[in-house]
């Protein structure tokens, strides 16, 4: 009967290790971040199991969640870990958190994580905009400030920009229909086109006004300029922005580094920065 015991010790033992190491896989795939694209919203944050994340404009300090009682009950913290990890493509850096009540909570770019207790499939997105407080996170984003929101009973403007994403090159920015965006990097001089003619006509440009805005959490700034031609071309941190003739749906990426001088948009990029360039191989073509 010893020697039995004896035996059933170590299957004991590797049955515990497995089981361990089972929950700790689980554990590890609950704080695993991915990427949804939204057909209103474009590509955003979801995680392990689909369901979108959102941030809170009232987290004003980085890192600190002031989602607490009532509040983390209706938006459940992002539970933190060890191993947290972002999707291939994503710039920035996930951290775990301290609640303060024993409790850990993942943070992308310094903004805590949550989910919405109203969502109850992976693809719902009723959270966003709800109380002028809770939006969705883009993949790109960064911790504040976030413009104010309107006046009580005001409702809250549509973004004009989205965020598109790929693996090979990351966010980019997008219209609000999800069609992608560039730069020319002949402009060198901000609220200046250096693209007219055939080239216009190749690359439109993109139609701006006063009220054009970022989705939350894309910092930087929008303005418009006269082109000179009787029409208005939005900018995003000085930036003329276009569009491709040759891209015909969403997602498309066909301008990448067409001529070498023309390339996608990456939230948080300014006049004069140097461009994202794709490792696909081959030579661009005009």
């Amino acid at each position: 009967m010893k020697r039995v015991i004896l035996a059933l010790v170590p299957v004991l033992m590797l049955m515990s290790t497995v089981v361990a190491g089972r929950v700790s896989a689980q554990d590890d795939a609950a704080t695993t971040i991915k990427i949804a694209n939204d057909p209103n919203l474009g590509a955003i944050f979801t995680d392990a199991n689909g369901m979108t994340l959102y941030l809170f404009t009232k987290d004003t300090t980085e890192g600190q969640s002031s989602c607490t009682g009532d509040c983390l009950a209706n938006w459940p913290a992002v539970p933190g870990g060890d191993a947290l990890t972002l999707p291939a493509g994503v710039p920035g850096e996930l951290t775990s958190i301290d609640r303060g009540d024993g409790t850990t909570q993942a943070a992308y770019n310094g903004i805590p994580l949550y989910t919405f207790a109203n969502d109850k499939a992976p693809g719902d997105v009723n959270g966003q905009g709800v109380g002028d407080k809770w939006y969705v996170v883009y993949p790109g984003a960064s911790f504040g400030p976030y413009a104010a929101a309107p006046g009580d009973g005001t409702p809250v403007p549509a973004s004009s920009l989205h965020v598109g994403f790929t693996e090979e090159l990351g966010p980019f920015l997008t219209d609000s229909k999800g069609m992608t965006l560039y730069l020319f990097t002949k402009d060198t001089t901000a609220g200046q086109s250096a693209c007219s003619g055939d080239c216009l006509a190749n690359w439109p440009a993109l139609a701006g006004s006063a009220n054009d805005m970022l989705p939350v959490g894309i910092q930087g700034t929008l303005s418009t300029f006269d082109r000179g031609d009787g029409t208005m071309q939005l900018a995003y941190n000085d930036i003329p922005l276009y569009y491709f003739h040759n891209d015909t749906k969403v997602g498309d990426t066909n301008g990448q580094e067409v001529g070498d001088v023309w390339y996608v948009v990456t939230p948080g990029m300014k006049l004069g920065d140097p461009p994202h360039e794709s490792e696909a191989e081959g030579t661009p073509t005009s």
